[in-house]
């Protein structure tokens, strides 16, 4: 039975992952600070399927205490699926709070790397593979946009050049670049029930069951394939043109 690792676990993609994959037959870890949620899963999948470690993806030192000390049967990590991460802010750049780009970079970049290179030597002795969750934001530009598309660019970029370093070692690593796709990431983004209602309206956006289905069908594929990028939209979005000042 192959083991996968999904950080963020306690919500949206992660959630959705972590029940997808162990009815496909995975042991899962799922990350995350909510124990609750954690612990919610746990029951619901089984402890033997689903096995929740509770931790800021911030904080290294209680990240390797969480992951030094897994059960026996869940160390044997197979799979990386880095999908922890956040928006924050809607607002331009010269209007922006600090603190929230920090905020995204320490959570979409240094977290995400920090685990990765933690995990490398493991997934190469076991010839296993990462899935890193970039956005369209890495390759669309729109307002407001500024840092969390900037560290969207990182994952994809970061993705790729994995691929090169780990060329001969066996390991697969796939950028996946989700468009619209309804979870609780505009209401952390604005803060606002009432704004996300109104993005998501009438739209018929993608749901975290179907971003788990391009996971695992990733993580299922012979082992001689990679999927280098994988960029999907609901029908009704769209890269419409670009947007055009008038003076006067």
């Amino acid at each position: 039975m192959k083991t996968a690792l999904i950080t963020g676990a306690t919500a949206g993609f992660g959630a959705a992952a972590a029940r997808l994959f162990t009815a496909a037959g995975w042991r899962v870890i799922g990350t995350g600070r909510r124990a609750d949620r954690l612990e919610a899963l746990a029951a619901e999948l089984g402890p033997d399927k689903f096995h929740g470690a509770v931790f800021d993806i911030r904080d290294d030192a209680a990240r390797d205490a969480a992951l030094d000390t897994l059960p026996e049967a869940f160390r044997g990590i197979n799979l990386l699926v880095n999908n922890a991460g956040l928006a924050l802010g809607t607002q331009p750049a010269q209007q922006a709070d600090l603190q929230n780009w920090r905020t995204m970079i320490d959570t979409n970049v240094t977290a995400l790397v920090s685990i990765t290179h933690k995990l490398l030597p493991l997934l190469i002795e076991r010839k296993g593979a990462i899935i890193n969750l970039s956005s369209v934001a890495a390759t669309y530009p729109y307002g407001g946009g500024n840092v969390y598309g900037g560290t969207k660019a990182f994952v994809k970029q970061f993705s790729l050049n994995l691929r090169s370093d780990l060329a001969g070692t066996g390991v697969r690593v796939t950028s996946i670049e989700p468009g619209m796709a309804e979870t609780e990431f505009t209401l952390v983004r604005t803060g606002s029930q009432e704004a996300s209602e109104k993005l998501y309206g009438g739209a018929n956006p993608m749901t975290a069951e179907d971003i788990a289905a391009m996971l695992l069908w990733v993580a299922s594929l012979p082992l001689h394939l990679n999927i280098n990028v994988m960029e999907m939209m609901p029908v009704n979005q769209s890269f419409a043109g670009f947007a055009v000042h008038r003076a006067g």
